[in-house]
């Protein structure tokens, strides 16, 4: 499979230019398409403006504002598409005739192997793919407003879409940063087909007199978790956007139900909006808004995974991704309870639902799925996936509204995977990846915080416990093991990526452990493997700091393998399928400039004891800024933590890997049962510094 190196988007509006600023921010060169030179400045001029903001947010360089810049190619016309592109993302006004013109341009102007690509929330897929003489390759994304913030995105392959073509475009989406969810062309997709009547739903609660817009919108954010309820939502995004798509679900599907309420249709017709005004008040009615609510968002969810348009987790995945909630549906019901949240559904149903009925047929449209009606079990989610790519094992770590972050199911999920793939004798290779812009954030932090409250250490050593075990499970494996770590790697993440043969890094590699400066030391592996591949200085220097380590000086240091960018990755990963790597453990950095110099002397035995008492180490001018950032970095760790953690890199000089992590396992009651792992712990999920009492 060859991987997608060159775009074009045909379309310089919000999302086609959306689209290409998030596709030359990651690297990609792109052409930006579009009729006129009016239409490209527009379309410039937009992710100018999101640019500009960047910066005003520090969020970007403006030197990193122009490399975005630069990597944008104006083109007008459709016909002057460069003819080697590897993909053409269609992002035109949404009609079928004005998209199928387009198709037919880009049919004939490039290559056989390029991939044609339409960006639709509403027009079928198949039906688009007519207007082209390469259905094969032809295939729908669904991107999400802002498409250049909003991580999610939909694909959607019609009936004749190759799996070649898919596995190009998942990785594509992937390597621009974003969260792809595959699903079946049925309307609505996944994530309009049951947040679209959550919208309408508010609007028949408004006409049934229930509630006014506040207390409605202030319900659905206490209910769901989210910054903005249904009303100030349809505000922000047009009521005109709602009433379409409402209308457009209730015909496709013809459900009735759907159909867009007749208070929406009268408020658009007047150009008007919501009017919201500020209450404290809550409606006597809350209880039967909040069921209202709930109960057609879990009655649509069902039916959409009763209808195998995708998995419930890719249901969730949308949720949270992509709207923004706390919980998916699936997460929610199991929260309420599956039998309480079917009776709720059966209860919505019956009084709501029911009395709608299609012409001539003794049907809603809106059955409740046969599978949940009487359904009392909880909903398992598989949070590890994988799909085979000929001898290589492709494993996704699927958590991306939290990182990736490793919890008892994740790692219990990875263990068989992994023991599976390890007799698997047709693999040769296992790549570890994590879904959106991390690779794998560190361990589930909350629940060491619930453990620690309800006393329960026993809980926290049986994780860890299972931790060390998966990674001893990787670094033992005879597959090649490869970490792609193009991403935030911290903690427990970078912990695992140690116990891998192989690192892959980018320029959006970001190393890091943090656990210092929460109270804790890294506790799988961290300060046996780091040591033992970089050497005990620069282990200091990253864990008893926390410093953050960037891909390019990740690479020097050694602790990546590989630098790449995001175009090469898939070759890269390819060039170190199936090799032995002979030399890990080299207990060196890779390279010595004057910077790793520094930090070896800095962090050199003869200078240990004098940091970590605050100390300016011989050689050094304490008014030296590398020295200033040190000291602060490590005056705000939990000093027990610094202490322990020095002692187990110490360790690491004297013992072989198994002996140093099982220290790290002997060692772990004692660092938990400190009032300072549960004040930094807590004080990280509660976004503040914590105070350290040294005890």
């Amino acid at each position: 499979m060859e991987p997608i190196e060159s775009v074009a988007l045909v379309g310089a509006g919000t999302m086609g230019s959306g689209v290409a600023q998030k596709a030359a921010q990651e690297g990609f060169q792109v052409q930006l398409i579009d009729r006129d030179q009016e239409s490209i400045d527009r379309g410039i001029s937009m992710i100018k403006s999101t640019l500009d903001e960047a910066i005003t947010r520090r969020i970007m360089t403006p030197e990193k504002v122009q490399k975005v810049l630069d990597n944008i190619i104006p083109i007008i016309d459709s016909s002057n598409v460069d003819i080697a592109t590897d993909i053409v993302i269609e992002a035109v006004f949404e009609d079928l005739d004005v998209k199928s013109a387009v198709f037919d341009i880009i049919d004939k102007s490039c290559a056989e192997h390029t991939v044609i690509a339409t960006n639709t929330s509403s027009l079928s897929v198949n039906d688009l793919s007519k207007s082209t003489n390469r259905p094969e390759k032809f295939i729908g994304l669904h991107f999400f407003y802002h498409p250049a913030k909003n991580r999610l995105v939909e694909i959607i392959p019609g009936d004749e879409t190759s799996s070649e073509t898919l596995e190009r475009v998942e990785q594509f989406c992937k390597r621009i940063g974003k969260v792809p969810i595959t699903c079946k062309d049925r309307p609505g997709f996944v994530v309009n087909r049951f947040f679209v009547p959550w919208l309408n739903e508010a609007v028949l609660i408004l006409e049934d007199g229930l509630g006014t817009p506040d207390q409605i919108d202030a319900i659905a954010r206490e209910v769901f978790e989210i910054g903005m309820g249904p009303f100030a939502l349809m505000n922000a995004t047009g009521l005109p956007i709602a009433l379409h798509s409402s209308d457009y679900l209730s015909k496709q599907l013809e459900t009735p139900r759907f159909e867009g309420a007749s208070l929406l249709r009268k408020t658009v017709s007047s150009n008007s909006k919501w009017v919201i005004e500020e209450t404290t008040d809550e409606p006597k009615n809350k209880e039967e808004i909040k069921n209202r609510l709930l109960g057609i968002t879990f009655l649509v969810a069902t039916q959409i995974v009763a209808e195998d348009i995708c998995r419930l987790e890719d249901v969730d995945c949308g949720a949270k991704v992509g709207l923004r909630w706390q919980k998916g549906p699936f997460e929610m019901m199991n929260q309420i309870g599956v039998k309480e949240s079917s009776q709720l559904v059966r209860e919505f149903y019956q009084k709501y639902c029911s009395a709608y009925s299609l012409p001539d047929k003794n049907e809603t449209g809106l059955e409740i799925p046969e599978w949940f009606r009487d359904r009392t079990e909880d909903f398992e989610f598989e949070l590890v996936e994988v799909k085979m790519q000929g001898s290589i094992a492709r494993v996704l770590i699927n958590r991306p509204e939290v990182m990736n972050a490793l919890n008892e199911n994740v790692v219990e999920q990875l263990q068989k995977i992994v023991e599976d793939l390890n007799e698997n004798e047709d693999v040769t290779t296992i790549v570890f990846e994590g879904a959106g812009k991390a690779f794998i954030a560190g361990a589930d932090v909350k629940f060491f915080v619930e453990k620690l409250r309800e006393n329960k250490f026993e809980d926290i050593l049986k994780f860890t416990q299972a931790g060390h075990d998966l990674l001893n499970t990787i670094e033992k494996s005879t597959k090649t093991t490869i970490a792609l770590t193009t991403g935030i790697t911290y903690g427990g993440g970078l912990e695992f990526a140690l116990s891998c043969d192989y690192r892959i890094g980018s320029q959006k590699t970001e190393f890091r452990f943090p656990e210092t400066g929460i109270g804790i030391y890294p506790g799988l592996g961290g300060t046996q493997r780091m040591s033992r591949i970089v050497g005990v200085e620069v282990a200091r220097w990253a864990i008893l700091a926390g410093n953050r380590i960037g891909g390019e000086f990740s690479y020097q240091l050694g602790i990546i393998d590989e630098l790449s960018s995001e175009t090469d990755i898939e070759h890269t990963i390819l060039t170190l399928a199936g090799q032995d790597y002979e030399n890990k453990y080299r207990g060196k950095p890779k390279e010595i400039n004057d910077k790793i110099e520094t930090i070896m002397r800095f962090y050199g035995d003869n200078a240990l004891s004098e940091i970590l008492s605050g100390h300016t180490p011989v050689g050094f001018d304490a008014e030296n800024e590398f020295v200033t950032r040190q000291f602060k970095s490590m005056s705000r760790a939990a000093p027990i933590a610094l202490v322990m953690a020095s002692q187990l890199i110490n360790e690491s000089m004297k013992t072989n890997l198994d002996a140093g992590l099982k220290l790290e396992l002997d060692r772990l009651e004692k660092i938990f049962s400190t009032s300072d792992a549960l004040e930094g712990l807590s004080a990280l999920i509660e976004s503040r510094r914590p105070t350290y009492q040294n005890r």
